[in-house]
């Protein structure tokens, strides 16, 4: 597996704005106003991404205190992690392009209210993608002094 690349997380958003912001021009009239409901749950599960990668990175870098963690509960933390950057940049793209899409009526009640959700909804979902990569980089294995030695012309023989 790969390290997610923000390149194809930014792409992923924009990808998402536009095409949200094109539907949102046609059928915004029969929408229903946007739940606040996403911005602490998009909150909370960045804090315990974030929360997660602190100790991994601890547990992985053998702080004192600290135990050695599986392998295969780091593989799938790795993977919890780019799964989550990818859904949250496509979260941020879709409520983002929310945001645009209403943003020419905020003279009106129910569009200016789903402009701040979407607005606020996008932002949590930016901190989800920042909490995700760095859950990620903390379930990187540590260069070892024979690594740092290889790189410098050495054969991997």
């Amino acid at each position: 597996m790969r390290p997610s690349r923000p390149a194809f997380l930014a792409a992923l958003v924009v990808l998402a704005a536009v095409i949200t912001w094109a539907v949102l021009e046609a059928a915004y009239v029969s929408l229903p106003p946007l739940p606040w409901t996403a911005v602490p749950t998009l909150l909370l599960l960045a804090l315990g991404e974030a929360f997660t990668g602190w100790h991994v990175l601890r547990r992985i870098r053998r702080k004192p205190g600290t135990q050695p963690m599986e392998p295969m509960v780091v593989a799938r933390l790795a993977a919890l992690a780019k799964a989550s950057a990818h859904a949250a940049a496509v979260l941020a793209g879709v409520f983002g392009g929310f945001a645009l899409g209403v943003s020419d009526l905020l003279d009106k009640t129910t569009p200016r209210h789903d402009f701040f959700v979407s607005g606020g909804t996008a932002l949590s979902a930016l901190v989800l993608v920042g909490a995700a990569f760095f859950l990620e980089y903390a379930c990187r294995v540590p260069k070892g002094p024979e690594d740092e030695h290889q790189g410098r012309g050495a054969s991997r023989a």
